[in-house]
């Protein structure tokens, strides 16, 4: 049997295909199929198949369609009820995926090797696997989570293989393939110069410095950035003339780019999985800054390891913020960018031997799941991998420093930028940026840029209303820009009339995928149990700041096991600490809309009213 996962999603039996009903049948198939064997969550696929809005029947419509894929697939295929969730085994069935990646990791050894014919003809294999866009008759939801990070993969294989093909003399052949691909791919500055490499080599001179200051002005434009080392490079080797000179078809190994080492650069290809950049970026100008400060190489302490940490609330923009910054400082780490998501949607931290196998797949090693419980292994790999090399490894939503100790290198060269809801023992120190809620100027910016100049400024009033209303939260500013911006004929007025509401607010603050109740809800998740079923009745306590000992009244608790749940709380970011009272005793305080959450959940107290002894507590 064989499964297909980049394009359209299918299954064949000798040689036919089977067939699959429904959108939402493709996309548990899919789940279970990128998950290598290993469980998904009940929560995931429910995510991944409604969103953050499933029905009522979420779960029975769960059991009925893996029912319905045991029965199409047959004993041969095995799916496994594996609380939380399910786990799929193939069998010796195939999936195009991992053939792709198999042919891939091959090319890319031969690639190192310098026998460009034989890479060449594998990365080619590799890109047969395609049938167009993955995942192309699934959910939005899956789309959007797994699409991007297979459609990178297919691009870096491309320039690989473009790379024999240049090595091996045919840029007259692939002239007319490039110029498409820099029209589908104006901002990958690495296909750019194999473009600028193989106009040279054709004699078209004039043509490539265009190129190079045409990638220039779009750079700028779309990114507000210069061109990296690579790109400035090739630029340099076109007016010295170097580029010009290329090897014959014997095999002879291409001219590399300044600024890479030279040992280790090509010797598993360079890893490029950061998320896409937010284009319209803005209202965070100062710690951008000092982000790009911490980030950048210090010949003055470059034996000291680089390790920056941004800290704040759900839906603050950290990640926002961190990815920006990664593509911002891509330039000073020539050796590759590394991303990982270290929270599953469902809020609950990823084991760290999980994201060991996601960074060592990323970095060009074959690594089966069967090595996942062997952590100390899969950490000697992945030191040995990245040790010595010019990296920037993104970790994304820390839960604590249990988790993030394995994902740290042990030599100076690599950069790790973490973000994470609070401080973090592992990574706090000089550089460790704090992001509050924004003020109402780069708040009123943030819904600018997403909603356009145009509709806000013809609009201030309300547009004041929804910033006042959005309480400084970027997410939440972004949501209702892209609501406007989705609306041309529905008044900004109209809007800020129903974020009015405080019953309705955080249902209107919803849209597509981002979803400020759901980002709340994955801290809240995070919690202990106890600290979990206590928080709904703290949005009783009123906007205001208030001391241990009133939540202690509340719940019908000691003043010191009040304060315990609440610096739970302030760990996940779900209250602020807030001064003291005259006493001298910390103050807590509820962001606007955590404390619409908070009111929203089961067992809320929206009047405060006295409570008994808190049970579970």
């Amino acid at each position: 049997m064989e499964f297909r996962v980049l394009g359209p999603v299918e299954v064949r039996r000798h040689g036919g295909r089977v067939p699959l009903s429904g959108t939402k049948l493709h996309t548990v198939l899919a789940a279970l199929l990128l998950a290598r064997e290993e469980v998904v969550s009940d929560d995931r696929l429910s995510r991944l198949l409604w969103g953050w809005a499933p029905p009522a029947t979420a779960s029975a419509q769960l059991y009925t369609y893996v029912s319905r894929l045991r029965k199409i697939l047959g004993d041969d295929i095995l799916i496994d009820r594996r609380p939380p969730g399910y786990a799929m085994a193939i069998g010796n069935s195939s999936l195009d995926l991992i053939e792709f990646q198999e042919l891939d990791r091959e090319g890319r050894e031969a690639l190192s090797a310098q026998d460009h014919e034989k890479a060449g003809d594998l990365l080619r294999g590799a890109l047969a696997r395609w049938n167009g866009p993955p995942l192309a008759n699934t959910t939005d939801h899956l789309a959007a989570a797994e699409a991007p990070c297979l459609t990178e993969a297919r691009a870096v294989t491309l320039e690989h293989r473009i790379t024999a093909d240049l090595a091996l003399g045919r840029h007259e052949e692939i002239t007319v393939e490039l110029t498409g691909l820099v029209a589908e791919f104006p901002l990958r500055e690495r296909i750019r110069c194999q473009l600028m490499t193989a106009l040279c080599r054709c004699g078209r001179q004039a043509d490539a410095i265009h190129l190079y200051h045409h990638g220039r002005a779009v750079l700028a434009e779309e990114l507000g950035v210069d061109p990296g080392e690579e790109l400035q490079a090739t630029y340099r080797a076109l007016l010295d003339g170097s580029l010009v000179r290329h090897p014959q078809r014997t095999g002879a190994a291409a001219p590399k780019p300044a600024g890479r080492r030279q040992d280790d650069q090509d010797d598993h290809g360079v890893p490029a999985t950061l998320p896409p950049d937010t284009v319209d970026f803005t209202g965070r100008e100062r710690e951008l800054e000092l982000l790009s400060r911490a980030l950048a190489p210090d010949v003055a302490a470059a034996d000291r390891p680089r390790r920056v940490l941004v800290t704040g609330m759900a839906g603050v923009g950290k990640t926002a913020l961190a990815v920006h910054a990664a593509h911002r400082c891509k330039r000073h780490f020539p050796d590759g960018q590394l991303y990982a998501d270290l929270r599953a949607p469902d809020g609950t931290a990823r084991p760290a031997g999980g994201v060991l196998l996601h960074l060592l797949r990323a970095l060009g090693l074959a690594v089966g799941s069967g090595l996942a419980d062997d952590t100390d292994e899969l950490v000697r790999l992945y030191r040995e991998r990245i040790g010595g090399r010019r990296l920037l490894i993104l970790l994304d939503n820390a839960a604590s420093a249990a988790q993030l100790g394995p994902l740290l290198p042990n030599t100076p060269e690599p950069a790790v930028l973490v973000t994470g809801r609070t401080a973090l023992p592992t990574v706090t120190g000089a550089h460790t940026v704090a992001l509050d809620p924004l003020e109402d100027g780069p708040a009123l910016q943030v819904l600018a840029a997403a909603a356009g100049p145009d509709r806000i400024a013809a609009a201030p009033g309300a547009a004041a209303v929804i910033v006042e209303h959005c309480a400084g939260l970027p997410l939440a500013l972004r949501i209702a820009g892209t609501r406007i911006a989705a609306r041309p004929h529905y008044a900004p007025d109209r809007f800020a009339r129903r974020l009015a509401d405080p019953d309705s607010r955080l249902r209107e603050l919803h849209s597509g995928d981002l979803d400020v109740q759901g980002a709340l809800l994955a801290s809240w998740r995070a919690l202990r149990p106890d600290a979990r079923r206590a928080f709904p009745a703290l949005g009783g306590l009123g906007p205001e700041p208030f001391p241990a000992v009133r939540a202690a009244g509340l719940l019908g608790l000691p003043e010191g096991d009040a304060e315990l749940l609440l610096e739970a709380m302030a760990d996940e970011a779900l209250l602020e600490v807030s001064g003291a009272d005259e006493w001298g005793r910390p103050c807590y305080v509820f962001h606007p809309l955590v404390r619409l959450f908070a009111l929203s959940l089961p067992d809320g107290r929206a009047r405060g009213e006295p409570a008994g002894r808190f049970r579970g507590a």
